[in-house]
């Protein structure tokens, strides 16, 4: 996962739940619960987000307003699965809403699809607390995967203790799930059945255990708010800690290791999409001053964005035929390892694919529309802003080529969750 703004956040206590009762401006009953339903929502808001772009961008993390926005498009609960209560949208289906979010904003979008992960989270966690843990299906999960944490064990649980950087949504969030070493005695601890030398988890603890660090100033996805945070000798329970090799769960094409990262890439698709459509709508309206050519029939014009449409296509195609293959696998009661070794290298190439290819778009474009495009807080502007940045996620890096290739070869890849393999 991955953050925010703000000033430091509120004291730590070693107790305590999640802040979000108070905050839930839409009566749960009057939220969409099904696909069709977040879907029809979300594109109701997108003239809305467009509308708040500029304000979001300011503030450097979601407006409170516009997190409560988001949490009446059901896009939050759309993850959890029907024995909650919950709609269990498709990762297809999860990804179209998230497209179709960042169309207004990729911020928002951003930040929407990390608050989604909280009904997968559910999927890992012991089944006994997770109504106690999230007693409404709205709720946000912030946080970050990586281990970046000191965990102790203790009698009962843990002590953590760490700094996490790029922790998405932590603003608005009600709990913030964080990735640990677990250590004894200060010495590291050791899987029981010896499969992991120095064992790693993910911690989740209430909000207000964090601290938050204003550091989140950036080139784009200004308004995602993805803050460092900090933790220090916060008791966390042994059943609030989960690792993403054991679902505990209902079996399910959800309750997967990597199905948290499936639907990231709706947000470059999303807004790559509406950087197409503004661009084409300059074209409609735009004559060549020097010549008196309409842009429309300018050569020029209608190659590049014939081009630029043929590449997002491809992306967006590939994106959702190779997630399309893993859920019918899936969902016929199969596994990951059911998969053919191209299939399974399909998804993590077509997210990175997808990114890169947004950026690329969006890079010919703005130059496509010339001066029209470098009006701070323009639509090309931000675009170009906003894909660079998250481009540098690491869905988007070479590391996702190595692994596959290492991978494709029989050999050992080094980000192995983004393939579902065991660690």
């Amino acid at each position: 996962m991955s953050g925010l703004n703000g000033g430091v956040g509120a004291a730590r206590t070693d107790s305590g739940g999640a802040r979000g009762d108070e905050r839930q401006a839409v009566p749960a009953d009057a939220v969409p619960n099904t696909a069709a339903g977040i879907l029809k929502a979300a594109e109701q808001l997108v003239p809305v987000l467009r509308e708040r772009a500029d304000e979001i961008e300011q503030a450097r993390t979601l407006p409170a307003e516009v997190v409560e926005l988001l949490r009446g498009t059901g896009v939050f609960r759309m993850g959890w699965a029907r024995e909650w209560g919950g709609p269990e949208l498709t990762s297809m289906e999860q990804t179209h809403v998230v497209e179709t979010l960042a169309r207004g904003d990729a911020s928002a979008a951003w930040a929407a699809v990390i608050g989604a992960n909280t009904g997968l989270i559910a999927n890992f966690l012991d089944q006994g607390v997770v109504k106690e843990v999230y007693p409404r299906l709205d709720m946000v999960t912030a946080g970050v995967l990586a281990p970046a944490g000191h965990a102790e064990r203790v009698p009962g649980g843990y002590r953590l203790t760490g700094r996490w950087s790029f922790g998405s949504g932590i603003a608005h969030s009600d709990w913030v799930t964080s990735g640990a070493f677990v250590f004894q005695d200060g010495e590291p601890y050791a899987s029981p059945d010896g499969s992991n030398p120095h064992e790693s988890r993910q911690f989740i603890v209430p909000c207000v255990n964090v601290e938050v660090v204003g550091n989140w100033d950036t080139t784009g996805l200004r308004g995602t708010g993805s803050s460092d945070y900090t933790m220090t000798d916060v008791f966390v329970p042994e059943s609030h800690t989960f690792t993403f090799w054991e679902a505990r769960g209902r079996r399910s094409p959800l309750a997967q290791p990597e199905s948290y990262m499936r639907p990231l890439c709706g947000v470059p698709l999303g807004t790559a999409r509406a950087a197409l459509d503004h661009a084409r709508e300059v074209a409609l309206s735009r004559v060549d001053r020097m010549t008196g050519t309409a842009w429309k029939d300018s050569r020029r014009v209608q190659v590049a964005l014939a081009e630029c449409e043929a590449d997002l296509n491809a992306s967006r195609a590939g994106v959702y035929g190779a997630m399309s293959r893993q859920w019918e696998v899936l969902a016929a009661g199969g596994t990951l390892d059911d998969l053919t070794v191209e299939e399974r290298a399909a998804s993590p190439l077509a997210w990175r694919h997808a990114f890169r290819t947004a950026r690329s778009v969006v890079e010919r474009l703005y130059d496509l529309l010339q001066t029209w495009s470098i009006g701070h807080g323009s639509v090309l502007d931000r675009a170009l802003r906003d894909t660079a940045t998250m481009c540098q996620n690491l869905t988007a890096q070479e590391a996702v080529l190595e692994s596959v290739g290492a991978y494709l070869l029989g050999g050992t890849p080094r980000f192995r969750i983004s393939l579902g393999l065991d660690v």
